[in-house]
């Protein structure tokens, strides 16, 4: 079994994807994975499963569609890639809370950075594997950064990456 984190997009965030985690729950386990745990309500679970990363993958978005009645992006990692996405975070002076890594199916883009519009002062930017890390000093309530290349992804912050990688080391 590995031990995989599914990061979902749009789901729980201003009124729109609604999912409960109990459902969220419900469908994770008909798709056939084990030990099934969902951390806060914007779209986190945490689970075993049989089969590798793309078939893993493609069973929840059948699942998710199956629910939703559209494709929800699902965006996975293995516990130990979390805990690595953890360790690499480029701003580890940064408050965890205003530091995100934005999860990407692929690498980033080589010019994911030149195509970065309305960067504040103070925000900083950097790639990693498959994982776009973003320092927001004042929060990004107010920031009107663009990241053309993270359209696809879905953010979370350094506090929810801890929290998962700890939830996948005790399944």
């Amino acid at each position: 079994m590995i031990t995989y984190i599914a990061l979902l997009r749009a789901v729980n965030v201003g009124g729109t994807g609604k999912l409960p985690m109990a459902d969220l729950k419900a469908l994770c386990e008909r798709a056939g994975f084990a030990k099934v745990k969902t951390y806060i309500a914007s779209g986190n679970v945490v689970f075993e499963s049989k089969l590798p990363e793309a078939k893993t993958k493609a069973a929840l978005e059948s699942e998710l569609k199956r629910y939703a009645g559209k494709p929800v992006g699902v965006l996975l990692r293995s516990a130990a890639e979390m805990v690595a996405i953890l360790k690499s975070n480029p701003f580890p002076q940064a408050a965890p809370n205003l530091t995100v890594a934005i999860f990407l199916d692929a690498a980033p883009p080589k010019d994911t950075l030149k195509n970065v519009v309305h960067q504040n002062a103070g925000e900083e930017i950097e790639l990693g594997t498959r994982e776009i890390y973003v320092h927001y000093p004042k929060g990004q309530g107010d920031s009107k950064l663009r990241i053309p290349a993270a359209k696809e992804g879905t953010a979370r912050n350094m506090n929810t990456i801890a929290k998962l990688a700890e939830m996948a080391a005790a399944l």
